[in-house]
């Protein structure tokens, strides 16, 4: 694999806490290969980081679905709507120039920390309260714990055509949009929101990859995914474990400061290039 060996170390980071929070690790592995590989094309860098994204999503998944914190039904659905942005999202990727791709990838970063710093409580659906629309879903994960919880399903699939747009066209995997949107917009327990974004980004994430491998786009990043891939599918599992320790109030405020602080990174080079 010559010089994409030190890739792994950097994939096992981004697996690691990629899948603490849910988000797959997109949104910390595009940008920094927006930074490592200035010269590349954004098709080139999207087809890498969503293919790791898919590899870090799938570990993550077999993790948390031994803990029993995956919603399986609601998974499959959000799943499923994902499809046609993530293939749209791939095809539209050819049609951004690079200094516009880390503008909009830049700009979508803070927005959502800033949103996630300000957004407050959560707030729950009390059972008397529920309107008409709403599905309610009880889940008991592996150590007994109970979540019961109904959310708006029309909503759900809504957000996550778009998630699976900009995740594919971004190579960010999505999950900083949607595990915020499946807490907060649908008042999903932290941890079920974590563990089923990350099933929701291994389905997007393989039909956006499959995408770019039928357009070419793929090609020249096969060495750097392979690399990257190996530390994630380690990473992974450790993340996932990791969240068992962690309050989910601080795995958002952690997911918040991130994404600040590389959105503020790409941002300053998107404007600072020619």
């Amino acid at each position: 694999m010559g010089s994409a060996w030190w890739l792994v170390p950097l994939g096992f980071v981004v697996g690691a806490y990629g899948t603490l929070i849910g988000a797959g690790g997109g949104f910390i592995l595009a940008p920094i290969l927006a930074l490592l590989y200035p010269a590349d094309n954004p098709e080139t860098l999207t087809s890498i980081s969503l293919a790791v994204v898919f590899f870090n999503a799938l570990s993550g998944s077999a993790a948390y679905a031994r803990m029993g914190r995956i919603d399986y039904r609601s998974g499959g659905v959000f799943a499923m709507a994902t499809i046609p942005g993530a293939i749209l999202g791939a095809l539209a990727t050819s049609l951004l120039p690079r200094r516009l791709f880390d503008g909009v990838l830049g700009v979508l970063l803070m927005v959502v920390s800033i949103a996630l710093l300000a957004g407050g409580h959560r707030r729950t659906t009390a059972p008397g309260a529920r309107p008409a629309w709403a599905v309610t879903r009880s889940l008991v994960e592996a150590d007994g714990t109970r979540h019961t919880y109904a959310y708006n399903q029309p909503l759900g699939v809504g957000l996550s055509l778009i998630v699976g747009f900009l995740s594919s066209l971004l190579g960010i995997g999505g999950g900083i949009i949607h595990v915020p949107a499946l807490a907060y917009l649908l008042h999903f327990p932290v941890h079920v929101a974590t563990a089923t974004s990350h099933f929701v980004l291994a389905v997007m994430a393989l039909v956006g990859t499959l995408v770019h491998v039928a357009t070419g786009a793929f090609a020249h990043g096969v060495r750097r995914t392979t690399a990257l891939a190996i530390g994630v599918l380690i990473g992974a599992q450790l993340g996932a474990r990791a969240s068992s320790r962690i309050r989910g109030a601080w795995i958002m405020r952690g997911l918040a400061i991130a994404l600040g602080f590389i959105g503020a990174r790409v941002l300053f080079q998107a404007l600072n290039s020619r």
